[in-house]
Parts: C-alpha cells; sequence; structure tokens
C-alpha cells in the first residue's frame, strides 16, 4: 500500500492526467511509496474516498481543476471527517491564484501554487521526515527542464491503448491575453529538444499512435517547430494522428513546406482566433496580425490537409452581439473544419478583471465562473449564445451534416441563420442536451420544413445522406414521406471512430 497517493477527477476516462504523471516522474526516492489514483467527473464522491482510504495513505496530493473544484472540494470535505489524520495537499491551476478563500483550500493542509514538479516531493520529505511548514499556501519556483524528469515512461499499456496522450516541448507563452492563465507563464522554456524527440521515439515503439501537444505556442519557434514536425514526418506511414495548439498569424515558409506533406487526417491544429475585433483584441492585450491570421487560415484549407479547430470567445469586454457574429461570419467564410464557440471564464489569476467595473462585468459565482452579463450583451441574450455554442457543437462540429447544414446556411449570415435555428430549437425542445440522434434529425427537418426556402425534397435528400453516414439502415418518417429507399449511396458507410474526431468531419469544410 502506498504512503503517497497522487489523484485527480478527469473530466472523462480517455482523459490521462499529465500533471500526476509528470509529479510521480519527479519522486526520486518516494517513487516506491507513490501510487497513481485517477477518476473522473462520473465518479461519486463517496466513492473516491472509499477506494482513496482503501490504500491507507499517509499522503493525498490532488489536482484542482476548473472542471473538478466542485467535486473535490466535496471529495476533501469527506476525507477530512473520516480520516481526519490524512494530510492533503493540493495544486493545479484552481488553486494557484486567489487561493485565499477557497473552501477546498481551507480544508486541505497545504497547497502548492505554481509549477510543483520538484515542490510536491520536497513538501512529502518535510512531512514524512516529521517538518510541516508553518504556511499553508506555499509558492513553487518554476523548474528548469534540465532539473525535471519526463512522465513518458508512466503512461501505462491501458493509457496508451485507450487514452489520450498528452505531450509537451515548451512550458510558458510570450503573450498577455488577459483571459488566459497562460498570460502569467512567461518566458516560455523549451524541452532539450534531442532529449525529447527521444521520448518521443520511445512512445511511438510502444504503440502511441495519437500525440496531443499541450504547448501554447507550438509555432512559436520555427527552427523547433520544423524539427518536431519532421520527426512525425518520417514516422507518418505508421497512422499517427498529432494535435497542435498554434498562433494564428505566425506561419513562416519553414513550417508550412513540412505541413504541406501531411496526409489527412494525421495533423490537427487547434487555432486561438478568440475575437476578430481590434478594439477587442486591445482592451484584452490581445497582439494578432488578422490579415496575416486570414491570409494563413486560407493557406491551410487551401494547400494542406490540416484538419482545424477554431477558437472563438464569446462575451469579451467590448464586444457586441453584432460584431461577435460579424467575426463568426468571416471565420466561417475561412472554412475551418470546426469553430468552437466558447463563453468567456473569469480564470482565477487573469487580469481580465481590470474590465468589471468599466465593462460591468457579471461572471457565475462557481466553477467554471463563465460569463453571466456585461454592458453590452444582457444576461437573455448571454443565455442564447451558450445555447447556441451547445447547438453548434450538436449540429456542426459534430460532422454530423455534412451536406444538409450548409444548405440551411447557405444564404445571409451564417450567425443569423444559426442564431435562429438555435432559438427554434430551444422553444421546440427546451434542452441543449441529451438531444438523442434520430431526434436531432428529426427536428432539423421539422425546421427546414418551415423556414427552408429552397426544395424541401432536395434538403431532405441532404439530410438522408448525412443521416446514413455512420451506417444507420432505418427509414425515418421524414425519409418514408419522400419514398426514399435503401442507403442513398447503395451502401452504409463505415465511419473510422476513436480519438480522431476529425475523421467525421471529412468532406464538410464549413463556408464552402
Amino acid at each position: 500500500m502506498a504512503e503517497i497517493l497522487l489523484s485527480t477527477c478527469n473530466a472523462r476516462y480517455t482523459h490521462a492526467s499529465f500533471g500526476l504523471r509528470y509529479l510521480f516522474a519527479n519522486m526520486g526516492d518516494l517513487s516506491g511509496r507513490t501510487q497513481i489514483l485517477e477518476f473522473d467527473l462520473s465518479r461519486p464522491a463517496l466513492d473516491m474516498a472509499e477506494a482513496i482510504l482503501a490504500d491507507k495513505p499517509r499522503i493525498l496530493g490532488l489536482g484542482v481543476y476548473i472542471w473538478n473544484v466542485s467535486e473535490l472540494t466535496e471529495l476533501v470535505a469527506l476525507l477530512k471527517r473520516i480520516a481526519p489524520k490524512l494530510t492533503i495537499l493540493l495544486g493545479g491551476p484552481e488553486v494557484s491564484h486567489e487561493s485565499q478563500g477557497q473552501r477546498i483550500v481551507s480544508l486541505a493542509d497545504y497547497t502548492i501554487c505554481g509549477e510543483a514538479d520538484l515542490a510536491f516531493p520536497k513538501l512529502c520529505r518535510d512531512l514524512l521526515g516529521g517538518k510541516r511548514p508553518l504556511n499553508k499556501v506555499i509558492e513553487a519556483t518554476p523548474p528548469h527542464f534540465a532539473d525535471i524528469l519526463l512522465p513518458y515512461a508512466y503512461y501505462t499499456k491501458e493509457d496508451i491503448a485507450h487514452r489520450v496522450i498528452y505531450v509537451e516541448a515548451s512550458r510558458g507563452c510570450p503573450f498577455t491575453c488577459e483571459f488566459c492563465l497562460s498570460s502569467l507563464d512567461i518566458p516560455v522554456r523549451n524541452v532539450p529538444l534531442e532529449h525529447f524527440l527521444l521520448e518521443m521515439e520511445k512512445l511511438i515503439d510502444r504503440g502511441v499512435r495519437q500525440f496531443k501537444f499541450v504547448d501554447r505556442t507550438f509555432n512559436l519557434n520555427a527552427s523547433v517547430g520544423t524539427a518536431i514536425l519532421g520527426f512525425f514526418l518520417k514516422k507518418i506511414e505508421i497512422g499517427l494522428f498529432i494535435h497542435f495548439e498554434m498562433i494564428p498569424d505566425r506561419l513562416p515558409d519553414v513550417l508550412k513546406e513540412q505541413i504541406k506533406k501531411f496526409p489527412s487526417g494525421s495533423l490537427q491544429f487547434e487555432v486561438g482566433i478568440q475575437s476578430l475585433n481590434p478594439e477587442v483584441q486591445g482592451l484584452i492585450s490581445r497582439r494578432q496580425n488578422n490579415q496575416r491570421t486570414v491570409e494563413n487560415l486560407r493557406w491551410l484549407r487551401a494547400e494542406t490537409n490540416v484538419h482545424i479547430h477554431a477558437d472563438l470567445i464569446a462575451g469579451l469586454p467590448g464586444e457586441t452581439l453584432e460584431s461577435f457574429g460579424a467575426g463568426f461570419d468571416e471565420l466561417f467564410a475561412l472554412g475551418p473544419q470546426e469553430i468552437q464557440v466558447g463563453v468567456l471564464k473569469r480564470l482565477r489569476g487573469t487580469p481580465i478583471v481590470r474590465h468589471d467595473e468599466e465593462w460591468e462585468m457579471v461572471y457565475g459565482c462557481e466553477a467554471p465562473y463563465e460569463i453571466l452579463s456585461n454592458k453590452l450583451i444582457d444576461f437573455e441574450t448571454m443565455c442564447k449564445v451558450k445555447r447556441f455554442a451547445r447547438y453548434w457543437d450538436l449540429l456542426a462540429n459534430s460532422g454530423r451534416l455534412p451536406q444538409s447544414l450548409p444548405l440551411l446556411l447557405s444564404s445571409g449570415s451564417a450567425f443569423d441563420r444559426f442564431m435562429h435555428l438555435s432559438d427554434w430549437f430551444w422553444r421546440k425542445t427546451g434542452q441543449a442536451h441529451g438531444i438523442a440522434l434520430a431526434r436531432t434529425f428529426e427536428l432539423v427537418f421539422a425546421y427546414a420544413k418551415e423556414h427552408f426556402p429552397g426544395s424541401l425534397e432536395t434538403f431532405a435528400m441532404a439530410l438522408w445522406r448525412d443521416y446514413h453516414r455512420e451506417g444507420r439502415s432505418d427509414k425515418p418518417p421524414w425519409a418514408a414521406h419522400f419514398g426514399f429507399a435503401g442507403h442513398p449511396d447503395g451502401k452504409p458507410v463505415a465511419i473510422k471512430r476513436g480519438a480522431e474526431r476529425q475523421s467525421r468531419h471529412q468532406g464538410f469544410p464549413l463556408g464552402k
């Protein structure tokens, strides 16, 4: 039984905790006395407490994030009632800033703020040696990569077979966007490249085929980015899939030459656009060349096989609903396979709070601290935007409607037309989650009957083709009405499933 347990509550089972594996890799002489025990949000706090205490640990380290702070607060409260002698240490972004006043921090014994790779094992040694620090909150100094061990050996066979494998070639971000925690993490620190690529080679040898980079600025350093792309390109024939976050306005020719060589289904870029409004960008200290951003997105769509996941944030100070919609339409016209519509969150420690008074920013008081209203967008409208985001995920980002949805959005403003559809969905269902697939198609057809300006039979055939993309063989009533029979292309289509979400989007360039 381990004396030290490293634990957290992941958003879902497929998310392996990168942070816990970093801590474990750096436990040194305590590694033999340490274990990792992960949960996900479906696990009740009582069940987590039982599993933790079954190992009879002396120290419990918990990784606290915006998505699990409520669940872990309940867990810590339970553990302190059941096993008050258990020493509980907290770490993670949610407790690293504004820790005073957080209930989970007051319940736990110690909280480490910042990167705890070295601070956590040191604190464990002190505690096991009978030395208890006087301060409950401990500030960790960001470590140099030369001083820490990388965690990749601690991905298990089960992780490799069933979970997302996270990797990083750097930490930090050179930008100062006020809504983002990375704005506090300056400067950028790189893993020694040769060492990093050796670890990637070992993961590939162990069977890893999908890599998700958590670097905030993959393409910041062109020579490093080129070397990493070149490494994976040499292995691409074995079916690799690599996900990067990229800076949208920085794409030098040396990177372009590498990117063009990747085949379809192998490369995904998460592109943080956030806003295309120059005034809003200025307010939030976001440095972004919009013209170059547009040029780079056009180039990626026209010249490469990259799957583009582009992010926008609604609710930023200075952004009206109309200007947000204009930005959405501009991005939609560029054709990314996904547009992630996010709602501004007031992350602890971020300087976005300096706008609270002037722009009347009102946030939820519990995680995830989403914006409720501001000076330019009232509460009712903000709720509509949140539903828009949810229905956009359901109908567009899911890749379920590659032929029929473009018909619904083919004239005028795509944002306005989809907002109309979103409002209609809400009136008809009163729900934005838990809508079954068959019911979703019925609703889309019902909406088209009322609002599609073109041939309803043409739309129904497009919807019929979309319905059968996943190999469905049944005939819903709306299809029977038009006399459609059998599969529209003669045989079912087998859609590859797995972590490569983009496989569902092939052939559905938004805005084209």
